[in-house]
């Protein structure tokens, strides 16, 4: 599966995606409170098929629900049948079931099958309007599913999944490396190599400091209140860009060197819990899945050592690598 993402040129006809995504998340609450009152009267779970049938009546009645299309209304209870099924399985472990959310907070809506095409260029139907994006790269697969998402300055990206597989031909060096992972150095290689942090969000505090008191000075619901969270949102996007663009880089640079890689699993909660902001800004977990993925595609082998287990994330054709 490979993932595209393209960002949607401003126009005022994006109010309708805008709407699109305020019902999904008026269905998606709605969804919600009926799991509750259903679990609050029979003490069963509320079947998906059931909530779907029902969800199809509604929407003939409520026109606004209709901005939304039938595909991504099935994927809303499906997504939420989801969510309950992992809580019903982990709940002892700390799993949470699905709440309700904020129509702020909520984000995105995704079409499989129907509901949207591709036309020649830079243009996208979606429903009855044609939309223009970046389209910054080819669209190499079969589409399996697009999914229109904004982000908190309002800006709508459209992410589109296919079936290609993008195969990298890397080098083998044959050189293996155990990381260590601490507070003052970011990682410490067994050939004792040390790797800092530049601890991104250290460096802008004081300007997110600032962003963050001009916010709260400016009056609820006001205008310049708005462009002040704008401003804090830019900043903190800021510093997450950069982070992960340090880690994709550094990813690329272990597996180049090294075949296989060996890491230990942290308790990274309980450490957040002791160190705080320290752990939010080293990051280790985002820097694990961005290792996971680049390994991967290049062949390589990642391996993640529990309490003395090996459990082994291995990248596709990767028992070629074990027999040479």
């Amino acid at each position: 599966m490979k993932t595209y993402q393209f960002k949607l040129y401003q126009h005022k006809r994006n109010k309708h995606l805008h709407s699109a995504i305020n019902a999904s998340s008026n269905i998606y609450n709605h969804c919600i409170a009926l799991h509750k009152r259903y679990y609050r009267l029979f003490d069963k779970h509320l079947n998906k098929n059931r909530l779907m049938k029902h969800i199809a009546k509604l929407r003939k009645k409520n026109e606004y629900w209709l901005l939304v299309g039938s595909q991504a209304v099935q994927d809303i209870i499906q997504r939420i049948d989801k969510a309950y099924q992992l809580f019903f399985k982990h709940n002892k472990k700390g799993v949470r079931p699905p709440n309700f959310k904020k129509r702020i907070k909520y984000k995105s809506f995704t079409l499989k099958q129907a509901g949207y095409k591709f036309l020649e260029g830079n243009r996208l139907k979606l429903g009855k309007r044609i939309y223009k994006f970046w389209k910054s790269r080819e669209i190499k697969g079969t589409i399996k599913t697009v999914t229109i998402k904004r982000n908190p300055l309002g800006e709508i990206f459209i992410f589109v999944v296919t079936d290609f597989v993008d195969h990298q031909v890397s080098i083998m060096t044959g050189k293996s490396a155990g990381f260590d992972f601490g507070l003052k150095v970011f990682l410490t290689c067994s050939n004792n190599t040390e790797i800092s942090s530049p601890l991104f969000l250290k460096q802008s505090l004081k300007e997110l400091r600032l962003a963050s008191r001009n916010h709260s000075s400016k009056k609820r619901h006001s205008n310049n209140r708005e462009k002040a969270r704008k401003n804090l949102v830019r900043v903190y996007k800021n510093v997450v860009n950069r982070r992960r663009d340090w880690f994709w880089k550094l990813a690329h640079q272990l597996t180049d060197e090294f075949d296989y890689l060996f890491f230990e699993t942290l308790n990274l909660k309980g450490m957040q819990r002791l160190w705080g902001r320290k752990i939010s800004d080293l990051a280790l977990a985002e820097f694990i899945k961005i290792l996971e993925f680049v390994a991967f595609k290049k062949v390589k082998l990642l391996v993640i050592l529990t309490n003395g287990i090996q459990v082994q994330k291995l990248a596709r054709n990767v028992i070629l690598l074990l027999i040479n």
